[in-house]
């Protein structure tokens, strides 16, 4: 259990909150690139704030406060137009460092009221098809290059990211990424039963836990599992999936390289990115091209019309156990066991981080321009996910393996598959 002024600390993220000011200090995810390019205006909520992504027609990145100084309009419904952004109310024009450019129909032009005019702006950068921002005060720290943020697009290689609002406080999904055992359950079992119930073929991730462990590392922790029939040469052990803190956890295998990245919006909500690589088998190599046909960047669909949450994929059975929780949980009347040792490990880290930064002390992953590395390769697994019906054929399974995490590519799926079944 956490006494509930501990809880408070763990979760609020609201400038001046323990918690929030700690991810003040990180680059955090706030849209995709192809969302600028069908819109060069994007309206966006980070930890509290309401603020406005925005690309100029000179191409610069700017991320300035929603609000115009002038009467309060939101310059989220604004335009680009030359270095800046002007505000639609009376064309009042931003640049992406938050001056204020030009002040149409102030007669005479007045200095005085330009400089009062500032807004605050933020630093943002693209990296690998998103675009990340920096909260905290200056200078920037550099932008970790994690692994999969610096692959290219190959005859058998594409990407797609996938997102999601998810109403509940951050706290409740990461701490999710500690718990080996659920996925005998809810991945496993639950799921199970579901396709069971609509005569589909079963996973196979219901396999039972002997072992699990954690390992502290630089960059966070490495957790690790050991089910009924495996050794610790098994890459589920040998391996793990890496959690880069706070925030992103690494997943993969057969074909499958992820990172979920969760960026708190508030309290209550918080922006979820399903970031993935796809290596198809070489032989199908030619349906890559039918697949970068769809758009890269798609929204997560996780429930159905009546509201409830779909039990027919990975990402929305968690989002479930996420949300069902309540909008901010309360932790002073759980009950934890020895299989939320993760967990304890995790609030530990995060314990001692807001330690060191209220003392002034190193921050994990947070490094100064000038001492980073160029890459940060984090260790992945590489076996089959669990889905069974392949049938010995490679490319129907990577597809229902794959389908478990993207619904982008069930929109493909059929025709692949009778394609493949003419093909014999």
């Amino acid at each position: 259990m956490l006494r509930s002024d501990v809880n408070e600390r763990f979760s609020r993220v609201g400038a001046g909150t323990p918690a929030g000011e700690l991810y003040r200090r990180h680059w955090l995810p706030v849209a995709t690139e192809s969302e600028l390019a069908d819109n060069p205006v994007k309206r966006v909520r980070v930890l509290g704030e309401d603020l406005v992504l925005y690309r100029s027609d000179s191409g610069e990145l700017g991320l300035v406060r929603e609000r115009c100084p002038h009467r309060g309009a939101s310059l989220g419904y604004g335009f680009p137009d030359g270095d800046g952004l002007r505000c639609p109310y009376h064309g009042w024009l931003f640049s992406p460092q938050g001056e204020c450019l030009e002040q149409p129909n102030q007669t005479p032009d007045s200095p005085q009221l330009k400089s009062r005019a500032k807004i605050t702006s933020y630093p943002v950068q693209p990296l690998g098809g998103l675009v990340f921002a920096y909260l905290g005060k200056g200078p920037a720290p550099a932008l970790p290059r994690l692994d999969l943020f610096t692959l290219g697009e190959g005859p058998t290689r594409f990407r797609d990211i996938g997102y999601a609002v998810i109403p509940c406080n951050w706290l409740q999904i990461m701490e999710n990424s500690f718990d080996p055992t659920h996925v005998e359950w809810l991945h496993g079992r639950l799921f199970n039963y579901h396709l069971e119930r609509e005569g589909k073929e079963p996973t196979v991730l219901a396999g039972h836990h002997i072992k699990i462990g954690f390992d502290l590392v630089d960059y966070g922790i490495i957790k690790r599992r050991l089910r009924e029939g495996q050794t610790e040469e098994d890459e589920d052990w040998r391996i793990g999936h890496p959690v880069v803190f706070p925030n992103v956890l690494k997943v993969g295998g057969y074909g499958l390289s992820s990172f979920q990245i969760r960026v708190p919006m508030d309290d209550t909500h918080t922006l979820h990115f399903w970031y993935c690589w796809y290596d198809v088998p070489e032989e199908y190599s030619g349906f890559v091209d039918d697949i970068r046909h769809l758009p890269d960047t798609y929204e997560v669909t996780l429930q159905g019309p009546d509201g409830s949450f779909l039990m027919d994929t990975i990402d929305s059975q968690d989002a479930m156990v996420w949300v069902t929780q309540g909008p901010l949980t309360t932790r002073d009347d759980e009950h934890l066991s020895s299989s939320d040792q993760g967990i304890a490990l995790y609030r530990n880290l995060l314990r001692s981080q807001l330690e060191a930064l209220e003392s002034g002390g190193q921050l994990m992953n947070v490094v100064a321009a000038e001492e980073a590395k160029d890459v940060i390769e984090l260790p992945q697994e590489q076996k089959e996910l669990g889905i069974g019906g392949g049938g010995g054929n490679p490319m129907a399974s990577f597809l229902r393996t794959q389908a478990l995490y993207s619904r982008r590519l069930t929109t493909l799926s059929d025709r692949i598959e009778s394609a493949l079944h003419k093909a014999g």
